[in-house]
Protein backbone atom coordinates (compact mmCIF):
# COMPACT_ATOMS: atom_id res chain seq x y z
CA UNK A 1 0.00 0.00 0.00
CA UNK A 2 1.43 3.61 -0.32
CA UNK A 3 2.03 5.62 2.51
CA UNK A 4 0.42 8.82 2.93
CA UNK A 5 2.48 11.69 1.63
CA UNK A 6 5.19 12.82 4.06
CA UNK A 7 8.21 14.92 3.53
CA UNK A 8 11.38 15.61 5.71
CA UNK A 9 13.03 18.52 4.48
CA UNK A 10 17.19 19.54 5.41
CA UNK A 11 18.58 23.02 4.50
CA UNK A 12 22.80 22.57 4.73
CA UNK A 13 24.75 25.14 5.24
CA UNK A 14 26.28 26.57 2.36
CA UNK A 15 29.56 26.41 0.82
CA UNK A 16 31.99 28.08 -1.35
CA UNK A 17 30.84 26.09 -5.06
CA UNK A 18 33.09 25.49 -7.50
CA UNK A 19 31.52 25.06 -10.95
CA UNK A 20 31.98 22.22 -12.78
CA UNK A 21 34.56 22.86 -15.73
CA UNK A 22 32.41 19.66 -17.39
CA UNK A 23 29.17 20.92 -17.61
CA UNK A 24 30.35 25.09 -19.01
CA UNK A 25 28.48 26.48 -22.10
CA UNK A 26 30.69 25.03 -24.75
CA UNK A 27 31.40 22.04 -23.60
CA UNK A 28 27.10 21.30 -23.13
CA UNK A 29 27.21 22.94 -26.72
CA UNK A 30 29.39 20.34 -27.78
CA UNK A 31 27.32 17.32 -26.63
CA UNK A 32 24.06 19.17 -27.37
CA UNK A 33 25.70 19.19 -31.03
CA UNK A 34 26.10 15.67 -31.25
CA UNK A 35 22.76 14.89 -29.91
CA UNK A 36 21.72 16.50 -33.04
CA UNK A 37 23.40 14.28 -35.49
CA UNK A 38 21.03 11.13 -33.64
CA UNK A 39 18.57 9.48 -35.35
CA UNK A 40 15.22 10.61 -33.60
CA UNK A 41 16.55 13.18 -32.43
CA UNK A 42 14.11 16.44 -30.73
CA UNK A 43 13.62 18.78 -28.37
CA UNK A 44 11.30 17.34 -25.86
CA UNK A 45 8.46 19.84 -24.86
CA UNK A 46 8.57 22.63 -21.97
CA UNK A 47 4.98 22.84 -20.68
CA UNK A 48 4.02 25.77 -19.05
CA UNK A 49 0.63 25.10 -16.53
CA UNK A 50 -0.83 28.50 -15.88
CA UNK A 51 -4.15 27.33 -14.90
CA UNK A 52 -2.49 25.08 -12.46
CA UNK A 53 0.03 27.64 -11.10
CA UNK A 54 -2.71 29.99 -10.60
CA UNK A 55 -4.67 26.74 -8.43
CA UNK A 56 -1.62 26.16 -6.60
CA UNK A 57 -0.21 29.70 -5.75
CA UNK A 58 2.45 30.09 -7.99
CA UNK A 59 3.49 32.92 -10.85
CA UNK A 60 4.36 29.86 -13.27
CA UNK A 61 5.24 26.15 -12.93
CA UNK A 62 7.00 24.51 -15.89
CA UNK A 63 7.38 20.81 -16.59
CA UNK A 64 10.04 20.05 -18.84
CA UNK A 65 8.13 16.20 -20.44
CA UNK A 66 10.93 13.60 -21.74
CA UNK A 67 8.38 10.70 -22.41
CA UNK A 68 9.42 12.05 -25.69
CA UNK A 69 13.06 11.13 -25.95
CA UNK A 70 13.98 8.95 -28.95
CA UNK A 71 10.77 7.04 -28.35
CA UNK A 72 11.58 5.51 -25.35
CA UNK A 73 9.89 7.27 -22.88
CA UNK A 74 12.40 8.47 -20.48
CA UNK A 75 15.64 10.92 -21.00
CA UNK A 76 18.59 8.11 -20.16
CA UNK A 77 18.90 7.51 -24.09
CA UNK A 78 20.84 11.08 -23.65
CA UNK A 79 23.60 9.94 -21.58
CA UNK A 80 24.36 6.67 -22.66
CA UNK A 81 24.46 7.57 -26.56
CA UNK A 82 26.82 10.39 -25.39
CA UNK A 83 29.25 7.88 -23.22
CA UNK A 84 29.40 5.53 -25.66
CA UNK A 85 30.21 7.83 -28.44
CA UNK A 86 32.95 9.36 -25.80
CA UNK A 87 34.12 5.78 -25.64
CA UNK A 88 34.17 4.81 -29.08
CA UNK A 89 35.82 7.90 -30.16
CA UNK A 90 38.62 7.08 -27.89
CA UNK A 91 39.14 3.74 -29.42
CA UNK A 92 39.06 4.71 -32.68
CA UNK A 93 40.81 7.65 -32.49
CA UNK A 94 38.21 10.30 -33.36
CA UNK A 95 38.66 13.64 -31.85
CA UNK A 96 35.92 14.75 -29.47
CA UNK A 97 34.92 18.17 -31.52
CA UNK A 98 34.14 15.51 -34.77
CA UNK A 99 32.30 13.02 -32.95
CA UNK A 100 28.83 12.44 -34.83
CA UNK A 101 26.71 9.53 -34.90
CA UNK A 102 26.59 8.69 -38.23
CA UNK A 103 29.70 8.42 -38.39
CA UNK A 104 30.26 5.22 -35.82
CA UNK A 105 26.92 3.59 -38.67
CA UNK A 106 29.29 3.56 -41.46
CA UNK A 107 29.87 -0.02 -42.32
CA UNK A 108 33.76 0.20 -42.27
CA UNK A 109 33.19 1.31 -38.71
CA UNK A 110 30.38 -1.10 -37.49
CA UNK A 111 32.55 -3.54 -38.30
CA UNK A 112 35.66 -2.23 -36.33
CA UNK A 113 33.06 -2.06 -33.02
CA UNK A 114 30.72 -5.06 -33.68
CA UNK A 115 32.07 -7.46 -31.13
CA UNK A 116 32.13 -4.46 -28.69
CA UNK A 117 29.56 -5.30 -25.20
CA UNK A 118 28.32 -2.68 -23.08
CA UNK A 119 27.44 -4.04 -19.82
CA UNK A 120 25.07 -2.00 -17.02
CA UNK A 121 23.26 -2.17 -14.42
CA UNK A 122 20.00 -0.25 -14.27
CA UNK A 123 16.01 0.09 -13.07
CA UNK A 124 15.00 0.25 -16.43
CA UNK A 125 15.40 3.67 -17.82
CA UNK A 126 19.20 3.92 -18.15
CA UNK A 127 19.15 0.23 -19.62
CA UNK A 128 16.42 0.73 -22.08
CA UNK A 129 18.93 3.68 -23.92
CA UNK A 130 22.12 2.21 -23.90
CA UNK A 131 20.46 -1.11 -25.50
CA UNK A 132 18.95 1.07 -27.93
CA UNK A 133 22.13 2.94 -28.97
CA UNK A 134 24.22 -0.03 -28.68
CA UNK A 135 21.96 -1.75 -31.17
CA UNK A 136 21.89 1.81 -33.02
CA UNK A 137 25.24 0.74 -33.46
CA UNK A 138 25.12 -2.76 -33.75
CA UNK A 139 26.78 -3.49 -31.20
CA UNK A 140 25.68 -5.83 -28.38
CA UNK A 141 24.15 -4.95 -24.61
CA UNK A 142 23.61 -6.98 -21.67
CA UNK A 143 21.60 -5.61 -18.78
CA UNK A 144 21.25 -6.29 -14.94
CA UNK A 145 18.11 -5.43 -13.20
CA UNK A 146 17.32 -5.63 -9.45
CA UNK A 147 14.77 -7.71 -7.65
CA UNK A 148 11.41 -6.81 -7.88
CA UNK A 149 11.82 -5.04 -11.76
CA UNK A 150 8.35 -5.31 -13.12
CA UNK A 151 8.02 -7.33 -16.57
CA UNK A 152 7.22 -4.20 -18.61
CA UNK A 153 10.67 -2.78 -18.14
CA UNK A 154 12.55 -6.07 -18.76
CA UNK A 155 10.50 -6.32 -22.11
CA UNK A 156 11.10 -3.18 -23.00
CA UNK A 157 14.70 -3.37 -23.09
CA UNK A 158 14.73 -7.00 -24.24
CA UNK A 159 12.83 -5.14 -27.67
CA UNK A 160 16.13 -3.45 -28.49
CA UNK A 161 18.11 -6.70 -28.66
CA UNK A 162 19.80 -6.67 -25.39
CA UNK A 163 19.84 -9.38 -23.05
CA UNK A 164 18.98 -8.99 -19.76
CA UNK A 165 19.35 -10.44 -16.43
CA UNK A 166 17.39 -9.34 -13.31
CA UNK A 167 19.28 -10.77 -9.85
CA UNK A 168 17.89 -11.10 -6.69
CA UNK A 169 19.77 -8.21 -4.97
CA UNK A 170 18.94 -4.08 -4.77
CA UNK A 171 20.11 -1.51 -7.00
CA UNK A 172 23.50 -1.14 -5.37
CA UNK A 173 24.41 -4.69 -5.32
CA UNK A 174 23.24 -5.02 -9.30
CA UNK A 175 26.04 -2.57 -9.95
CA UNK A 176 28.62 -4.25 -8.58
CA UNK A 177 27.81 -7.91 -9.94
CA UNK A 178 27.47 -5.98 -13.60
CA UNK A 179 31.12 -4.54 -12.75
CA UNK A 180 32.64 -7.76 -11.81
CA UNK A 181 30.72 -9.11 -14.88
CA UNK A 182 32.35 -6.57 -17.46
CA UNK A 183 35.65 -7.01 -15.69
CA UNK A 184 35.84 -11.13 -15.95
CA UNK A 185 34.74 -11.02 -19.69
CA UNK A 186 36.25 -8.25 -21.13
CA UNK A 187 33.20 -6.17 -21.59
CA UNK A 188 32.54 -1.94 -21.28
CA UNK A 189 30.45 -1.27 -18.21
CA UNK A 190 28.84 1.49 -18.65
CA UNK A 191 27.25 3.19 -15.31
CA UNK A 192 25.38 6.29 -14.32
CA UNK A 193 27.14 6.38 -10.89
CA UNK A 194 31.09 6.25 -9.97
CA UNK A 195 33.45 4.45 -7.64
CA UNK A 196 36.97 4.42 -6.99
CA UNK A 197 38.87 3.76 -10.12
CA UNK A 198 35.92 4.19 -12.35
CA UNK A 199 35.13 8.14 -12.80
CA UNK A 200 35.16 9.08 -16.41
CA UNK A 201 32.07 7.72 -17.64
CA UNK A 202 29.67 8.24 -15.36
CA UNK A 203 30.80 12.29 -15.64
CA UNK A 204 30.29 11.81 -19.57
CA UNK A 205 26.92 10.20 -18.95
CA UNK A 206 26.22 13.34 -16.55
CA UNK A 207 27.15 15.27 -19.64
CA UNK A 208 25.11 13.57 -21.89
CA UNK A 209 22.17 14.61 -19.40
CA UNK A 210 23.03 18.53 -19.64
CA UNK A 211 21.10 18.24 -23.27
CA UNK A 212 18.21 18.14 -21.31
CA UNK A 213 19.46 20.62 -19.03
CA UNK A 214 20.33 23.50 -21.94
CA UNK A 215 16.62 22.72 -23.95
CA UNK A 216 14.91 23.67 -20.90
CA UNK A 217 16.63 26.83 -20.21
CA UNK A 218 16.84 28.04 -24.14
CA UNK A 219 13.31 27.00 -24.34
CA UNK A 220 12.36 29.06 -21.56
CA UNK A 221 14.36 32.15 -22.75
CA UNK A 222 13.08 31.55 -26.58
CA UNK A 223 9.33 31.90 -25.02
CA UNK A 224 9.93 35.25 -23.14
CA UNK A 225 9.19 32.96 -19.54
CA UNK A 226 10.26 34.16 -16.80
CA UNK A 227 13.44 32.21 -15.32
CA UNK A 228 13.06 29.90 -12.81
CA UNK A 229 13.14 30.84 -9.62
CA UNK A 230 13.02 27.63 -8.11
CA UNK A 231 14.36 24.47 -9.84
CA UNK A 232 12.54 21.19 -8.16
CA UNK A 233 15.03 17.75 -9.44
CA UNK A 234 14.83 14.36 -8.42
CA UNK A 235 17.77 12.31 -7.52
CA UNK A 236 18.75 8.61 -7.78
CA UNK A 237 22.43 8.25 -8.12
CA UNK A 238 22.34 11.97 -8.87
CA UNK A 239 23.80 12.29 -12.11
CA UNK A 240 21.00 13.95 -14.02
CA UNK A 241 20.52 15.78 -10.88
CA UNK A 242 23.60 17.19 -10.99
CA UNK A 243 23.36 17.81 -14.66
CA UNK A 244 20.55 19.99 -14.30
CA UNK A 245 22.39 21.91 -11.25
CA UNK A 246 25.74 22.40 -12.87
CA UNK A 247 24.35 23.41 -16.23
CA UNK A 248 22.10 26.51 -14.49
CA UNK A 249 24.92 27.31 -11.99
CA UNK A 250 27.24 27.39 -14.87
CA UNK A 251 25.14 28.91 -17.40
CA UNK A 252 23.24 31.76 -14.45
CA UNK A 253 25.86 32.15 -12.01
CA UNK A 254 24.62 34.37 -9.32
CA UNK A 255 21.21 34.46 -11.06
CA UNK A 256 20.90 31.03 -10.15
CA UNK A 257 17.40 29.74 -8.85
CA UNK A 258 17.03 27.62 -5.78
CA UNK A 259 17.60 24.53 -6.50
CA UNK A 260 15.93 21.32 -4.13
CA UNK A 261 16.40 17.55 -4.59
CA UNK A 262 13.66 15.04 -4.20
CA UNK A 263 14.60 11.53 -3.49
CA UNK A 264 12.22 8.55 -1.73
CA UNK A 265 11.92 8.30 1.89
CA UNK A 266 13.06 4.43 1.31
CA UNK A 267 16.43 5.65 -1.03
CA UNK A 268 17.72 9.35 0.24
CA UNK A 269 20.89 8.92 0.23
CA UNK A 270 21.44 12.39 -0.58
CA UNK A 271 19.01 13.67 2.05
CA UNK A 272 21.27 11.82 4.56
CA UNK A 273 24.56 13.46 3.18
CA UNK A 274 23.30 16.92 3.48
CA UNK A 275 21.79 16.09 7.45
CA UNK A 276 24.81 14.57 8.16
CA UNK A 277 26.25 18.39 6.63
CA UNK A 278 30.21 17.62 6.78
CA UNK A 279 30.79 17.35 2.86
CA UNK A 280 31.04 13.45 2.72
CA UNK A 281 27.94 11.46 1.00
CA UNK A 282 26.43 8.85 3.15
CA UNK A 283 24.44 5.48 1.62
CA UNK A 284 21.57 3.97 2.34
CA UNK A 285 21.24 0.34 2.38
CA UNK A 286 18.25 -2.91 1.94
CA UNK A 287 15.70 -3.23 -0.17
CA UNK A 288 15.10 0.73 -0.95
CA UNK A 289 10.98 -0.48 -1.68
CA UNK A 290 9.71 2.04 -3.45
CA UNK A 291 7.02 2.98 -6.27
CA UNK A 292 9.75 5.07 -7.92
CA UNK A 293 11.89 2.65 -9.14
CA UNK A 294 14.27 4.64 -11.03
CA UNK A 295 15.10 6.71 -7.78
CA UNK A 296 15.74 3.35 -5.69
CA UNK A 297 19.50 4.13 -5.52
CA UNK A 298 20.97 4.11 -1.95
CA UNK A 299 24.40 5.27 -2.67
CA UNK A 300 25.32 8.62 -4.42
CA UNK A 301 27.21 9.20 -7.62
CA UNK A 302 30.55 10.66 -5.65
CA UNK A 303 30.69 13.41 -8.54
CA UNK A 304 27.44 14.17 -8.69
CA UNK A 305 27.04 14.89 -4.85
CA UNK A 306 29.77 17.54 -4.74
CA UNK A 307 28.10 19.59 -7.59
CA UNK A 308 24.53 19.10 -5.38
CA UNK A 309 26.40 19.64 -2.45
CA UNK A 310 27.80 22.77 -3.01
CA UNK A 311 24.87 24.23 -5.16
CA UNK A 312 21.47 23.11 -3.36
CA UNK A 313 19.52 24.64 -0.86
CA UNK A 314 17.51 21.99 0.26
CA UNK A 315 17.75 17.93 -0.03
CA UNK A 316 13.98 16.50 0.33
CA UNK A 317 12.98 13.48 1.62
CA UNK A 318 9.45 11.99 -0.30
CA UNK A 319 6.91 9.46 0.38
CA UNK A 320 5.69 7.19 -2.13
CA UNK A 321 2.08 9.46 -1.90
CA UNK A 322 3.95 12.46 -3.14
CA UNK A 323 4.75 11.23 -6.56
CA UNK A 324 1.31 9.65 -6.55
CA UNK A 325 0.02 13.01 -6.41
CA UNK A 326 2.14 14.03 -8.94
CA UNK A 327 1.05 11.48 -11.57
CA UNK A 328 -2.90 12.27 -11.22
CA UNK A 329 -2.18 16.06 -11.00
CA UNK A 330 -0.33 16.02 -14.46
CA UNK A 331 -2.84 13.54 -15.57
CA UNK A 332 -5.53 16.49 -15.08
CA UNK A 333 -3.99 19.75 -14.36
CA UNK A 334 -6.95 21.92 -15.08
CA UNK A 335 -8.62 23.37 -18.21
CA UNK A 336 -6.60 24.67 -21.02
CA UNK A 337 -3.33 22.98 -19.43
CA UNK A 338 -1.92 20.39 -21.39
CA UNK A 339 -2.24 17.26 -19.88
CA UNK A 340 1.10 14.81 -19.38
CA UNK A 341 1.61 11.11 -19.08
CA UNK A 342 4.27 11.07 -15.74
CA UNK A 343 5.48 7.89 -14.38
CA UNK A 344 6.48 7.31 -10.62
CA UNK A 345 10.04 9.07 -10.72
CA UNK A 346 8.76 11.50 -13.20
CA UNK A 347 6.21 13.23 -11.26
CA UNK A 348 8.02 13.78 -8.20
CA UNK A 349 8.81 17.38 -8.62
CA UNK A 350 4.77 18.48 -9.29
CA UNK A 351 3.65 16.30 -6.65
CA UNK A 352 5.88 18.18 -3.80
CA UNK A 353 4.92 21.07 -5.12
CA UNK A 354 1.33 20.44 -4.98
CA UNK A 355 1.48 19.06 -1.14
CA UNK A 356 4.01 22.49 -0.37
CA UNK A 357 1.43 24.66 -1.83
CA UNK A 358 -1.81 23.46 -0.41
CA UNK A 359 -1.48 21.04 2.61
CA UNK A 360 -1.25 23.19 6.08
CA UNK A 361 0.68 21.26 7.52
CA UNK A 362 3.54 22.41 5.21
CA UNK A 363 2.79 26.03 5.53
CA UNK A 364 6.28 26.36 7.29
CA UNK A 365 8.38 24.42 4.78
CA UNK A 366 6.52 26.48 2.12
CA UNK A 367 7.64 29.77 3.60
CA UNK A 368 11.19 28.12 4.42
CA UNK A 369 11.60 27.42 0.34
CA UNK A 370 10.16 30.82 -0.35
CA UNK A 371 7.20 29.43 -2.11
CA UNK A 372 4.30 32.00 -3.06
CA UNK A 373 2.08 34.04 -5.56
CA UNK A 374 6.03 35.21 -7.54
CA UNK A 375 7.56 31.94 -7.47
CA UNK A 376 8.76 30.35 -11.06
CA UNK A 377 8.96 26.86 -10.62
CA UNK A 378 10.70 24.01 -13.07
CA UNK A 379 9.90 20.57 -12.81
CA UNK A 380 11.37 17.66 -15.16
CA UNK A 381 9.21 14.95 -15.79
CA UNK A 382 12.19 12.05 -16.37
CA UNK A 383 9.50 9.65 -17.47
CA UNK A 384 6.24 8.32 -18.90
CA UNK A 385 4.21 5.52 -18.30
CA UNK A 386 7.13 2.94 -17.99
CA UNK A 387 5.15 0.71 -15.98
CA UNK A 388 2.05 0.79 -17.97
CA UNK A 389 -0.44 -1.61 -15.58
CA UNK A 390 0.74 0.60 -12.65
CA UNK A 391 -0.07 3.95 -14.19
CA UNK A 392 -3.39 3.50 -14.86
CA UNK A 393 -3.97 2.06 -11.38
CA UNK A 394 -2.74 5.24 -10.27
CA UNK A 395 -4.05 8.19 -12.20
CA UNK A 396 -7.33 6.25 -11.74
CA UNK A 397 -7.12 6.50 -7.71
CA UNK A 398 -6.63 2.70 -7.05
CA UNK A 399 -4.40 1.93 -3.67
CA UNK A 400 -3.26 -1.06 -4.80
CA UNK A 401 -0.11 -0.01 -6.39
CA UNK A 402 2.07 -2.77 -5.57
Amino acid sequence: MIRDNSIKAVFPKKRFPHYPEDLTPDRVKQVRTFHESVDGYAVTPLCRLPELAGRLGLKNLYVKDESFRFGLNAFKSLGATWALARILGERLEQPVSLLDFSYFKQPAIREKIRDLVFVTATDGNHGRGLAWAAGQLGCRAVIYMPAGTVKSRVKNIEKEGARVCVTDMNYDDTVRLAADVARDNGWIIVQDTAWEGYEQIPAWIVQGYATMAGESLEQIRNAGFDLPTHVFVQAGVGSMAAAVVGHYANQLNQNCPLFFIMESDQADCMYKSALADDGRPRAVGGQLNTIMAGLACGEANPFAWEILRDFSTGFISCSDGVAVQGMQLLAKPGPGDEPIVSGESGALGPGLVHCLMTDPKFSDLKEKMKLNQTSSVLCFSTEGDTDPENYQKIIHGSRAYY
